[in-house]
């Protein structure tokens, strides 16, 4: 794993609990003792400085173009804004669509010994946490890709507004593009009945892409990308006030939540 993803997987450790549970925060008033049971769960998940993070965005996109013509693409923004304290604005916009072809979309093998040697089984990292990007390809003549970058820079927050919908499905005949924000996670998905399922999701403590396909000639794609605003605080901001806010982030933040 390299530098880039370890930023992403820690940025994810800080940002998703605080946003999803910030309700639970206690308010941070001047320095305390923390007991060892607490200590125990912070592991350098942030650094003292004279910047917070003022704005958390994701953005998923995922296209499939299918052997039979069929197309489907999917997208979302998901974004939070901390800039007022406590719990954070967010806003979220889906996307999808479908569209079909003049031939038939491929249906399931009807030969059980053909199908079990075109089959992928992604069962598995439901149990995996962290970053996941994962490309199972059981055919010939496919194309795969997933991507995920994250930029952090100072300056301007994005103005987005919030679409007020939380769910988008499209779908025809067995393709079908559905993206979501639902229990604290948001997730992005196209499924080719018959040949596989292309999944994108961020939720506390994970954020994973995945390609499962059991067919020939399709063309697929996920593209993700995190972006951090930082604000810069005043400079005459006490230094106590600096690391009880920190704290404060911290709290609650461990395996497992």
């Amino acid at each position: 794993m390299n530098m880039r993803l370890i930023v992403i997987a820690s940025a994810l450790a800080v940002l998703l609990p605080t946003a999803l549970h910030a309700q639970e925060k206690r308010s941070g008033k001047g320095l305390a003792e923390i007991p060892d049971p607490e200590l125990n769960l912070m592991r350098g998940r942030y650094t003292v400085g004279g910047n917070n993070v003022a704005w958390f965005g994701v953005t998923m996109a995922s296209q499939w173009q299918a052997s039979s013509g069929a197309a489907m693409e999917g997208a979302l923004k998901l974004g939070m804004d901390f800039r007022q304290g406590g719990t954070p604005k967010v806003s979220f916009t889906p996307t999808v669509s479908v569209t079909a072809a003049d031939a038939p979309l491929p249906q399931a093998a009807a030969d059980t010994a053909s199908a079990a040697i075109a089959s992928v089984d992604s069962s598995g990292l439901a149990n995996v946490s962290g970053l996941v990007q994962s490309v199972q390809v059981a055919g010939d003549e496919n194309s795969a890709r997933n991507v995920t970058s994250l930029t952090i820079r100072d300056g301007e927050v994005p103005a987005v507004a919030d679409s007020g919908v939380r769910s988008a499905t499209a779908q025809q005949g067995g393709a079908s593009a559905t993206a979501s924000f639902d229990n604290n996670q948001a997730r992005l998905e196209l499924q080719l009945e018959g040949v596989g399922a292309v999944q994108q999701w961020i939720r506390s403590g994970s954020v994973g892409q995945t390609i499962a396909l059991g067919g020939n000639a399709q063309q697929v794609s996920n593209r993700l990308q995190i972006e951090l605003v930082r604000q810069s605080m005043a400079s005459n901001t006490p230094l106590t006030q600096n690391i009880a806010q920190a704290m404060a982030l911290t709290r609650g933040i461990g395996p497992g939540q």
